[in-house]
């Protein structure tokens, strides 16, 4: 959690970039990986050069000697944050735009560095030498305070990264890119991803649940991991896989991923819904947050997740896709809109049949409409459900989640109630919860009963709701209270009169 002095650093960057005339949150906040990236490519070398001295082994540094740009020979150190950061201000705008910039972008020849492969289409929007000098004071300001600060939190890269791409969230329109940080984490823990996971997300945008899936294993099964060298490879190279077709989403992602020390993850462009996604049977844990209301035409759907279901809704037509995309015995945790739940369509009630009835749905858990505000006011559910082509669902269990840590309306300040911990207590427990009876706020509800009900997943459908009779006084009580009352009243207003 990013609080005093570096959240203030931070704040104060954003306005630097407001004034400057660079306005747009994803610009700014790309702009600003882009410079980290220059930043740690020039502390990580140094790094590895002074370990290789250390321990008498070569190496030779990607700034060493003179480096190709273009068609030009420059003398490598002249690249090095370190160094241009000292210049005045038209010289390092100068040195940045000609030189770092192309520099950075054609690393992709170096293999060590996994840095180039999200750069190939980099632009270099500061506008002028003024804003890139200020910028990189202040930046410089942070890099101190993340040092030390590093000292008491191992992930504070990514926490800083984490507080960047919440600025997103409080920026407007933008903010359908994020799902809130606290509901992908209770997705993740009640998921519990394994260090042999091949964990996915086709609609990535900032890779918020690659991240939060990663966090956990390193808190979770950090040796397991980090001293196997088999499971550290799958981690960092195998384990990650995104998808989205925003390019400036991708490169965020992919970088936010990076950030919290994944070397290597598997973030790329590419249209899930098309033909053009080969994926059949392939990962382990699919988390996701699919976009909602869109329409698509036929034409450009694969032809084998319209035979689940004929649809253009982009949330039925994800569904069919996690499907396809699990290998047996792969778990799915997702949010879709309430319609999907109760949906009257042929599409609607073929997708539910062909989870219920040819998988196995575990969990259906109601959210209410306040989670996403103050962007949308949509009601949304999370559905978990198992890959098995043979059926196994037997009973389903729901929960009517009812406050999530923070106030239902467009403030969202901080509130007492929260049923996140309940939630993953009771998902965890689940022999627990047989007997729990249709007015409280999880139960079981058997297949057939769901089968009757047309595949209806709404809880409204099997929730009882208990109603407690209230008894008010009588007619004539009442009145005689209110005489009561009439009597004070004129008793104060003549003890007033006296005084007067």
């Amino acid at each position: 959690m990013i609080t005093g002095e570096l959240k203030n650093k931070i704040d104060s960057l954003w306005d630097i970039f407001a004034a400057g005339g660079l306005s747009n949150p994803l610009d700014v906040i790309e702009q600003i990986t882009y410079l980290m990236f220059i930043h740690d490519l020039d502390t990580s070398d140094n790094l590895r050069e002074k370990e290789s001295a250390m321990l008498g082994l070569p190496y030779e540094s990607i700034f060493a000697g003179e480096v190709s740009v273009g068609d030009r020979k420059i003398e490598g150190r002249q690249l090095k944050w370190s160094v241009f950061k000292d210049i005045d201000a038209r010289r390092m705008y100068t040195v940045m735009q000609e030189w770092v910039f192309p520099f950075i972008k054609n690393l992709h020849s170096d293999k060590n560095s996994a840095y180039s492969k999200y750069m190939d289409d980099a632009i270099f929007k500061i506008p002028t030498p003024l804003l890139l000098s200020k910028v990189i004071d202040a930046l410089d300001k942070i890099f101190d305070l993340m040092e030390r600060a590093q000292k008491e939190d191992a992930d504070i890269t990514g926490d800083v990264y984490e507080y960047l791409l919440s600025k997103i969230s409080s920026s407007g329109l933008n903010g359908q890119f994020r799902t809130p940080r606290h509901i992908i984490k209770m997705i993740v823990d009640m998921m519990q991803p394994k260090p042999t996971d091949t964990i996915c997300d086709p609609a990535c945008g900032t890779a918020g649940f690659l991240v939060t899936a990663g966090e956990y294993l390193r808190e979770n099964h950090k040796e397991e991991i980090f001293f196997n060298r088999i499971n550290r490879d799958h981690y960092m190279n195998h384990m990650f896989h995104g998808y989205d077709m925003d390019r400036t989403m991708l490169r965020i992602g992919a970088m936010n991923m990076m950030k919290h020390g994944v070397d290597n993850p598997y973030i790329e462009y590419r249209d899930s819904l098309s033909d053009q996604n080969l994926d059949h049977d392939k990962y382990t844990l699919i988390l996701a947050n699919p976009p909602f209301k869109g329409s698509l035409d036929y034409d450009i759907v694969a032809a084998d997740l319209l035979k689940v279901c004929k649809t253009k809704k982009t949330e039925l037509l994800f569904l069919a896709l996690f499907l396809r995309m699990l290998k047996v015995g792969g778990r799915c945790a997702c949010i879709v809109p309430d319609g999907v739940l109760f949906g009257s369509s042929n599409a609607h009630k073929a997708i539910r049949k062909e989870i219920i009835d040819g998988n196995r749905l575990e969990a259906v858990i109601s959210m209410p409409s306040g989670v996403f505000k103050p962007y949308a006011g949509v009601s949304t559910a999370i559905l978990v459900f198992t890959k098995t082509g043979h059926g196994g669902t037997d009973n389903v269990w729901f929960y009517d989640m009812q406050a999530d840590g923070l106030s239902l309306d467009d403030k969202r300040t901080p509130v007492a109630e929260n049923d996140i911990p309940d939630i993953i207590e009771r998902f965890h427990n689940l022999d627990k919860e047989t007997d729990r009876e249709r007015t409280e706020k999880s139960f079981f509800v058997p297949k057939q009963e769901i089968v009757d009900n047309g595949y209806d997943l709404s809880i409204n459908k099997y929730k009882k709701t208990e109603y407690i009779p209230v008894e008010y006084p009588s007619t004539t009580e009442i009145m005689a209270q209110l005489h009561e009352l009439e009597m004070e009243i004129t008793k104060g207003l003549a003890e007033l009169e006296e005084m007067l």
